[in-house]
Order: structure tokens, then C-alpha cells, then sequence
């Protein structure tokens, strides 16, 4: 049984957004204040990626950690209402990161996959581990 009705959930659904995200706005800001410069959502390469470093030929994906299934992370779990629903929905949204992911190996791209609990957690020791990804040849 949820928690909401069948409207207040369709409302606080309809507010999720898939780009432009709070993580990924925060991780964008500290990457050009560091002298990054980037694009956003391409859309002619899989996967419409978050940030694309072409200097560095450099991929970042920022995943919520509920929407990729983090496994390693607290709010990366099935919902216990409609799981069934839920566990398909997200390993299908794993499935088609790994998709994306090699596709873009294949075109010659680094990926590097940063989660929304790595920027919230600890955004600085993110940067720094995320500026030597990036660097490396």
C-alpha cells in the first residue's frame, strides 16, 4: 500500500527530473570553477551524457543512486511496495547504462560514473579523485 494517494504521487513524480539534477549542478559549478570546460547533454552521443569533456575525451554520467541502483549505497534499493514493478525497471535502467557505457568506449571515450552520494557525502574528495580520472592518459 503506498503511502499517498494515486494523485500525490503522480505530482511528486512528475517533479523528478532527468537532467539539470542537484548533483549534477553542483558537480558542474566545481568543475568549471576549476577551469573545466564542458557540454552538457549531448544529445548525438548514447546515453545523452551529463558532462562531455572533449579536451580530455572524457564522459561524465552523475546517477542518482536510486534511479541506477547503487548497490553499495543505502537509497540504491528495491522499493518494498510493487517491487516487482521496480525490479525490472531499474535493471533495465542498468542494463542500458552498461549499453551506453561501452558504446561510448567503443567511439573512444574515457566514462567515468560519478553518484549522487559521492557529491552529497563528500563533494571535495570527489573532485579530487574525479580531476585525477580525468587527467589520466
Amino acid at each position: 500500500m503506498d503511502i499517498w494517494s494515486k494523485q500525490k504521487r503522480s505530482e511528486v513524480m512528475s517533479k523528478i527530473r532527468g537532467e539539470n539534477t542537484k548533483p549534477e549542478m553542483i558537480l558542474r559549478s566545481h568543475l568549471f570553477r576549476l577551469g573545466f570546460r564542458f557540454r552538457v547533454h549531448k544529445k548525438d552521443l548514447p546515453g545523452k551524457p551529463d558532462i562531455v569533456l572533449p579536451k580530455y575525451q572524457t564522459i561524465i554520467f552523475v546517477h542518482g543512486c536510486f534511479w541506477h541502483y547503487h548497490e553499495d549505497c543505502r537509497e540504491g534499493r528495491i522499493p518494498s511496495t510493487n517491487s516487482k514493478f521496480w525490479k525490472e525497471k531499474l535493471f533495465k535502467n542498468v542494463e542500458k547504462d552498461k549499453r551506453h557505457t561501452e558504446a561510448l568506449q567503443e567511439l573512444g571515450w574515457k566514462v567515468i560514473v560519478i553518484w549522487e552520494c559521492e557529491i552529497e557525502k563528500n563533494i571535495g574528495q570527489t573532485l579530487d579523485k574525479l580531476i585525477v580520472e580525468i587527467k589520466k592518459e
